[in-house]
């Protein structure tokens, strides 16, 4: 067995959180790093999601899962969400897997190992009417109901400056710290596939029962910066009103002791993912969500 090692630079040493931003995101739930990424390795980003766009593939996926998000062409100019962009697409992989960003949300995660759960490539267009740019308020481990771990977490990597009239991500500042109320069985659906005024309604509800206060934080953030957010904070984003499309990834991180968990719902079935028909099995003939060909190791302090 090969034992990867993972290797920070004295500068990426310096850009790591430090005990105070750890402190600020197990409080708010949500932290905006300092610059993890150069202007060449963004520029690269756009150079690879457009050749990703015109076709160009390294591999493609063998089955395609039941909740593929794949935006083609055929669908027109709405927001476009792609699937396993560092699975299908080296020259987004090579830079999605840069062991300084997993270093980053060990650190905040609290956990010696980070892997790549899920990366969806995304793009805003620059239409202020387009009703697919508007993303409803959810949390993500709503839809990784299969995952055992609640230290999941998201960085969300724009590939230039991302301001609030480009439809940038909004926190809903300290709300993976609310106990939760009112869910069902629809939660484990995208919010593609749910009534927006139920999001609207479920997160006021929760606010409520919390006696919180609901706060939303548009998070405007720098080239090359990336904001990582805790799988239980609410997040949405607004319309693109800028003259420019808003590119991004969202990559979607587990942390080393994540594994497979079956969930029943109220029909028998047990919650799925779309690992679920790919990754490779367990002993126990569970789907194995440390499977390294979709789920590599993105650090581990050894």
């Amino acid at each position: 067995m090969t034992t990867l090692e993972f290797k920070l630079s004295e500068e990426e040493v310096e850009l790591l959180p430090t005990d105070e931003d750890v402190a600020f995101y197990n409080e708010h739930g949500w932290y905006l790093s300092r610059k993890l990424l150069t202007d060449e390795e963004t520029e690269e980003l756009v150079d690879a999601s457009e050749r990703y766009y015109a076709g160009e593939r390294d591999r493609t996926l063998p089955v395609r899962p039941p909740k593929l998000a794949y935006w083609d062409p055929s669908k027109g100019d709405v927001q476009r969400h792609n699937d396993y962009v560092h699975y299908e697409h080296d020259g987004l992989a090579k830079i999605l897997r840069k062991p300084l960003i997993g270093a980053v949300a060990a650190r905040l995660a609290q956990t010696g190992e980070i892997r790549i759960f899920q990366s969806t490539l995304i793009y805003k267009p620059p239409i202020e009417g387009e009703p697919s740019n508007v993303v409803p308020w959810h949390f993500d481990k709503h839809y990784w109901s299969s995952s055992s771990s609640d230290r999941m977490l998201t960085a969300f990597i724009p590939f230039h400056d991302c301001p609030p009239e480009m439809g940038t991500i909004t926190m809903v500042d300290g709300s993976h710290r609310w106990q939760e109320i009112g869910s069902d069985d629809t939660v484990v659906r995208h919010f593609a596939e749910r009534d927006r005024s139920q999001l609207d309604q479920m997160l006021a509800e929760n606010a409520a029962y919390n006696h919180a206060e609901v706060t939303k934080v548009p998070i405007t953030i720098p080239r090359g910066h990336v904001n990582f957010h805790h799988c239980r904070t609410y997040h949405g984003s607004g319309a693109n009103v800028s003259d420019r499309p808003r590119r991004a990834i969202s990559l979607h991180l587990q942390d080393g002791d994540n594994h497979y968990r079956e969930f029943p719902l109220s029909d028998g079935t047990l919650a799925a993912y779309n690992h679920d028909v790919l990754v490779r099995r367990t002993p126990d003939g569970h789907p194995d969500y440390a499977d390294p060909d979709y789920c590599p190791a993105l650090w581990a302090d050894r």
